[in-house]
Parts: C-alpha cells; structure tokens; sequence
C-alpha cells in the first residue's frame, strides 16, 4: 500500500513535495515531473518555486507532463490546463515553455492524440515523480469510477460529479464545464516512478479510506496506487479521519530514517 504521511496542513504537504523534487532535480537536471491541476497541489508548487528560488536550482532542462485537459476547450481560456500549468507551475518555476507538455484536447485530432501523448512521455524517458490530486469519489486525473486500471491516455465523459465540483473554476455555472476531457490512464499514471498524492479537508476522507485502506477497484480508481512500488499519500487531519491504522501511520513516519526522504 501506499506510504500515508500525515500532515498539519497544505503548507508541511507542500515542504515534502517540494524538498523530494528539489532533490531529484539536483540529481538529474533533466527530471521529467507529472503536474496536476485543482487546488490541492497549489501549496506544492509554491513551496517549490520558492526552494528554487532560494537555492538558485536550475530548472532550464526540467521537462513536464500534464495529467489532463478539457476536450474542446480553447488552450488560451483562462480555465484550460494548459493555461493553468502556465500559470501555477511554469511562470512561478522558471520552467521553459516547450518543454511542458499538456494532453492536446483539439475535437479535429483528439483521436490520436492520447496515444500520442502517452509515446511523447515515453519518448522522454518516463516520468520520475508524479502528483496528483483526487476527487470527491476517488478519481485522479479525469479517471472516473469504472475506469480501467490499466488504461492509457485517453479521452473520457466527465461525471455530473466531477462537473458539480469544477463548477468553481467557472463562476459556479456547471454548463460551463466541458463534458469531456482527454486523461493520462490509470495505467498510464502507474507507470511513473514515484506517485504522490495529495488530499486535505474532511470531504476527501472516504476517498483517502477506501484508496488506502479498501479493496482495489475500478470504482476507486485512486486504490490503484496500492499497486504501485513508491506511492506516497500526503494528507490532513481532517482527510485522515477515518483510517483505521491512522496512529501507525503517523508512529511509522515519526520513526522513518531521515536519508529515506518519502
């Protein structure tokens, strides 16, 4: 199962994030990260811009990969991903442009366009570490419940869930929200060498429970990373409060060797 590390708040979330990347870009100045949208991973980047920043750590071979993006949603709308990555991860990191990829969700080429994808992470080496978020009834990326776990990137119908919740990013009006996206794959997600996930607030507990604590299931797409070799799930209090074996959890992180790292 996934390594649960309990955390005060978004901010500690975000130091972890940030000091495990900053290490990997210093090991290797060509670090392919995978980026997340949402509010969840907000903290992260900004603690990573900030360690940037503050160690003068190059970043001008660091390569990205969006999880996902609306179908049909012109790339310049200010609720694109492909605006948001721009604006929350490449502008405050120093990132260069063309080296941050986002799933293309043009109608006139969407067919191809995931298995494109999918072979332009590959063609980068993999990804080393990615973040992710995840929904109210356990999605990540746009992978709803049901999705195949051994899916590759993709184009999907959102849920009315799904579209309730992202109703935020677009003045709170749900026929705003496109009914399609185009996703990375559980499979597609998996295949990246370390998973880390982020969760806060007491609406994100039963989708923590059953990813960490349930069975495996296509209708928790999220307990997928039960399956994966260094998943780590960073989380509240208040996201935390129906582990069963939440105590261990904290005992167990309290007591890791520091040169672990998560």
């Amino acid at each position: 199962m996934p390594e649960i590390i309990i955390v005060k708040n978004e901010d500690e979330a975000g130091e972890l994030y940030a000091q495990r990347v900053a290490d990997l870009i210093k090991a290797n100045p060509k670090t392919v990260l995978g980026l997340a949208t949402g509010s969840s991973p907000l903290a992260a980047y900004q603690h990573l811009a900030k360690k940037v920043e503050d160690e003068h750590i190059d970043v001008s071979q660091v390569r990205g990969f969006a999880l996902d993006e609306y179908a049909g949603l012109d790339p310049q709308h200010p609720q694109s991903y492909s605006s948001t990555i721009t604006r929350t991860v490449v502008e405050p990191l120093g990132l260069d442009p063309d080296l941050v990829h986002v799933p293309n969700g043009n109608l006139d080429t969407i067919k191809d366009a995931g298995r494109e994808y999918d072979e332009a992470i590959e063609a980068a080496g993999g990804v080393d570490l990615q973040i992710l978020g995840i929904g109210t009834d356990g999605h990540i990326g746009f992978n709803e419940p049901g999705s195949s776990l051994a899916s590759g990137t993709r184009i999907k119908t959102l849920a009315e869930q799904t579209r309730i919740d992202n109703a935020r990013f677009f003045d709170g009006d749900i026929n705003q929200v496109p009914t399609h996206c185009i996703t990375q794959g559980i499979g597609t997600i998996l295949k990246a060498r370390q998973l880390v996930l982020l969760a806060f607030g007491a609406n994100k507990a039963e989708a923590i429970e059953e990813t960490c604590e349930g069975g495996i299931s296509a209708f928790c797409p999220a307990s997928a990373l039960q399956l994966h070799p260094h998943a780590t799930v960073i989380i509240d209090e208040a996201a935390a409060s129906r582990l069963r074996h939440k105590d261990y959890y904290k005992y167990a992180f309290a007591h890791k060797p520091a040169w672990q790292g998560i």
